[in-house]
């Protein structure tokens, strides 16, 4: 080694082998360039290890904090990231050692080991103990700050190389024990700076480690991701399951199963290419991970184990698929699960609301996936409606049905893109003066929901912006014959309104859903509703075509002038659809055009 000294600080030269281990990572095994954070995070498991064994015998080695942890943060600005424990830590000697020199007979082992294949090469990292060089992989330049445990602050030591056959180290004050490494990213990693990312590859290869493995919470808000000031546990929670069950079932199939619930999602729970599932065992050898075909994708958040005593042990992925056995254990686990969270919804209400909050949009999906339970799935569904007019999704349709008017043999509701364009929407006008609760269906799945929930306990769902409106026996016998009067009377105005609209609508009608707004859009029976279709454009996916209904409130000011209006009925009639558009979530074809024309109606008015 040729080493230098300036003051406190040394430069010191790595040994041979390093070097040559250098230019392999760099150059060789970049292609599996995420195993660098399965190393670091591996190696900082092995440092709290240490600690807790030595500490065994020295209680003072904790100093005060016992509570193991690994953090990973970020720096989008600095392009940094930092794996830091509060582990053994280690001392100048300690440093000089670890990663200066590799006086081990495991580095000529790892070398002749090595085959050009990179994924193979890349799994020997761990094996033979060099895994911290890994870190050069995606990093320029790596900083270790560290301290061994139990020795003073002002015994930290400072460790700092680029990877190209030197490093530098001194002496530093460092009030926390265990070992910091800061990698100064390459220019073409930009992608691990995003929390997201970061996530998945700790999912991937070290959701398996005993210490919480912390990060800040991220949210996102104003159309970016935002980092917030507050922990939380990225690798396998910690906390108590929801509820669980442990049963052995016998019969055709023996298997034991042992699932749970946990009280958080994943972060991982909408990823499309993640995979969810339990652990197979095979007679108590353990087959794999993940084995999705247990349990159905609206399930993706059970987890928990299956020992099935008659598989074959050389079961594959392929061969699960094709299993009538696995299609027996799947239908068990299915009802089981779905029997577990009935008997939650029912005996503890408060878990069964943290339940719905962190997986009901994914069990919702079920309704459309499962048909043999269906009914099931849609007793433990739990919507927000009218009868709270709040956020707060907790009206089982049983609950809805018990509420039900007098008369009423339907149940009613209505789908849109937020919560507020659904609890502010004309079409529940007339059902809120009638006192009649209506569900607020707002999330992106609710469409899936119910275009596959036709009815529920004999009671046909009906949307409140679809097709021509009977209330049936809530409305009396005047009530209808007044409608059919109006009606005739409004005939001419209607087919004038048509005309005028042209190709932009099916039909204009006279409606009585509405008691307030002048002019609402609703979509015929058979056709999509608008918002379905809006969602299908936005991801790109062609919607079947179909033109709007507008129905116009012949009790409101603006229809009543349009009887009389000559000049600028054209106008008026454009305005009244596009408001009417605008009221049920749409999307104007030509803004500027409806501005102008507002404007202009409004200085007329006010010049008159």
């Amino acid at each position: 080694m040729n080493d230098t000294v300036t003051n406190n600080r040394e430069t010191m030269g790595f040994q041979a082998e390093v070097k040559q281990l250098l230019q392999l990572m760099i150059h060789s095994l970049y292609s599996n360039r995420e195993i660098f954070l399965r190393e670091l995070i591996s190696n900082a498991a092995d440092a709290s290890d240490k600690l807790r064994f030595e500490a065994l015998h020295n209680a003072s080695l904790f100093e005060d904090d016992s509570e193991l942890n690994i953090r990973i943060n970020y720096d989008k600005e600095a392009r940094t990231l930092t794996i830091s424990d509060n582990g053994i830590g280690m001392s100048r000697d300690d440093v000089i050692s670890n990663l200066g020199t590799i006086a081990k007979s495991g580095t000529r082992e790892f070398f002749s080991r090595l085959s050009g294949d990179q994924q193979k090469d890349a799994n020997l990292i761990g094996q033979f103990g060099v895994g911290f060089y890994s870190a050069f992989i995606v990093a320029e330049k790596v900083t270790v700050i560290t301290r061994r445990a139990g020795e003073n602050a002002d015994q930290g030591v400072r460790w700092e190389s680029d990877g190209s056959g030197e490093f530098t180290i001194e002496m530093v004050e460092s009030a926390q024990r265990g070992t910091e490494i800061v990698l100064h990213l390459r220019e073409d990693q930009d992608d691990l700076l995003s929390g997201q990312k970061i996530r998945s590859i700790i999912r991937k290869y070290s959701d398996h480690i005993v210490q919480p493995i912390i990060m800040k919470k991220e949210e996102w808000q104003d159309d970016a991701q935002q980092v917030l000031d507050e922990d939380e546990t990225v690798n396998h929670d910690f906390q108590d399951p929801l509820t669980w069950t442990h049963a052995r079932v016998e019969g055709r199939q023996e298997y034991t199963q042992l699932l749970y619930i946990p009280s958080r999602a994943p972060f991982d729970m909408w990823e499309r290419d993640a995979i969810h599932g339990v652990k197979l065992y095979v007679r108590r050898v353990f087959i794999m991970d993940d084995a999705e075909q247990l349990m159905p994708r609206y399930m993706r958040f059970v987890r928990g184990i299956v020992d099935s005593s008659d598989l074959p042990l050389n079961v594959s992925r392929e061969i699960l698929q094709e299993s009538k056995d696995i299609e027996a254990i799947r239908a068990g686990c299915t009802k089981k699960v779905l029997s577990l969270l009935e008997d939650l919804s029912k005996n503890d209400a408060e878990k069964y609301t943290t339940f719905w909050g962190e997986f009901g949009r994914v069990l919702k999906e079920g309704i459309g996936e499962d048909h043999a339970n269906k009914d099931k799935i849609a007793g433990l569904l739990r919507l927000a409606s009218t009868h709270n007019d709040t956020t707060e999704e907790n009206v089982s349709l049983a609950d809805y049905i018990g509420r039900m008017k007098e008369g009423q043999d339907k149940i009613y509701y209505i789908t849109a893109d937020t919560f507020n364009a659904a609890k502010n929407s004309p079409h529940l006008e007339v059902f809120r003066k009638k006192g009649i609760e209506v569900l607020l269906f707002s999330d992106r799945v609710d469409e899936w929901v119910v275009n596959n929930l036709v009815d529920f306990d004999g009671k046909v769902l009906v949307s409140v912006a679809k097709g021509g409106l009977d209330l049936g026996k809530l409305e009396d016998e005047a009530e209808k014959k007044e409608q059919e009067e109006v009606a005739t009377e409004f005939k001419d105005l209607t087919d004038k309104i048509t005309t005028s609209l042209g190709d932009r609508v099916k039909e204009v009608r006279v409606t009585h859903r509405l008691t307030e707004s002048p002019a609402c859009l609703v979509a015929d029976d058979n056709d999509m509703s608008a918002n379905l279709a809006r969602m299908l454009k936005s991801a790109g996916q062609p919607a079947p075509a179909s033109l709007p209904i507008l129905e116009i409130n012949p009790n409101h000011p603006v229809v009543q002038r349009l009887k009389t209006e000559e000049k600028k009925f054209d106008d008026w009639v454009a305005v009244l659809f596009d408001q009417a558009l605008l009221a049920e979530g749409g999307q104007l074809d030509d803004p500027a055009s409806f501005v102008k024309r507002v404007n202009q109606l409004m200085l007329e008015m006010s010049a008159s």
